[in-house]
């Protein structure tokens, strides 16, 4: 049998080193149960910063409440596997009312812990705090160093941008041609890598503590409105079934355009020309047959659906490309 090839992620990575420094931690403190700090630490390593740090408070958060729960439930009424049930019947819906619901595994932990002691002490719920100290805080530490996601963003960038101009490239081809042998495998996928990369750019804004928006975020949303637009024309472009003098115009036109497929911001050039254009149209003779019609009325059409491409794109200021 072969071997089955496997990646080892940043990640995973984090999660290994950072368990076993926590557990390591809490060896050197002489903790009891200290290898619960590993599983806190596991389970607070999120995919970002901010997804940590949330996770973080809301298991620091629950675990001082489950100290506080047990202390009122085991040292009032028992320690029996029924009080357990009992405490776990107020608990769940009051860290759901706080908006912690995410530390109920890990406070179920510590309220274990506090059971099976029989007898709770101060000592031992100083024990309790510093096993959730050293678990989120190992954690928190791990999670510090966020890869950048630029190059990845950078290469989403790139794959949309040329599947634009090949489709760009398609309909010019069919303007001047009246060719359709295109597979049009560009539009599914152009959908695909649109959407990954909106929640690659996310995950970024997440990575960052003081940034609130993400320039490639915008860029893809931007796209994403584009080939909405793209999308809608196609069965316009293709209804036409006849070569015009007009559709030769718009191929020129889009020739120049997939040409300048970039994050920079180029839109009020091509919509100047655009607007030209139509103006040259419209002074050219009436169409004299009703296919002839019908062709220069889905030109139109396509016209006034690129106006808006171009004005969406113009209100993105642009990225800059690095030096």
């Amino acid at each position: 049998m072969g071997l089955t090839m496997f990646k080892i992620g940043y990640r995973t990575l984090k999660t290994a080193l950072g368990t076993a420094s926590a557990i390591y931690i809490a060896q050197l403190l002489g903790l009891h149960n200290f290898v619960s700090t590993g599983i806190i630490t596991i389970l607070c390593i999120q995919v970002t910063k901010k997804r940590s740090l949330q996770a973080s408070w809301a298991r620091f958060a629950a675990c001082i409440l489950a100290i506080v729960f047990s202390c009122a439930f085991f040292e009032l009424i028992g320690y029996h596997p029924a009080v357990i049930g009992l405490m776990l019947l107020f608990f769940i819906p009051t860290t759901v009312l706080l908006k912690i619901k995410e530390g109920i595994v890990t406070s179920s932990v510590i309220i274990l812990h506090l059971y099976m002691s029989e007898g709770i002490t101060l000592s031992l719920v100083w024990n309790e705090f510093l096993i959730i100290i050293t678990g989120i805080g190992v954690a928190l530490l791990m999670n510090l160093y966020m890869p950048s996601l630029d190059k990845e963003l950078k290469q989403y960038q790139q794959k949309i941008e040329d599947n634009f101009a090949k489709i760009f490239e398609e309909i010019e081809r069919y303007l001047l041609t009246g060719e359709q042998d295109w597979t049009g495998k560009e539009i599914p996928e152009t959908h695909r890598l649109i959407n990954e990369a909106k929640t690659l750019a996310y995950r970024d804004v997440e990575n960052h503590f003081l940034r609130h928006e993400n320039l490639y975020y915008h860029y893809f949303k931007m796209r994403e409105k584009q080939f909405e637009i793209i999308e809608r024309v196609l069965p316009k472009i293709t209804s036409i079934s006849m070569t015009v003098e007009q559709g030769q115009m718009i191929a020129a036109f889009l020739h120049d355009l997939r040409g300048a497929i970039h994050p920079g911001n180029t839109a009020h050039k091509f919509l100047k020309r655009l607007v030209k254009m139509r103006e040259e149209i419209e002074e050219m003779e009436l169409p004299t047959t009703r296919e002839e019609f019908e062709a220069r009325a889905a030109l139109f059409i396509f016209l006034g659906e690129m106006e808006q491409y171009l004005v969406i794109k113009s209100y993105f200021k642009g990225i800059k490309s690095p030096a």
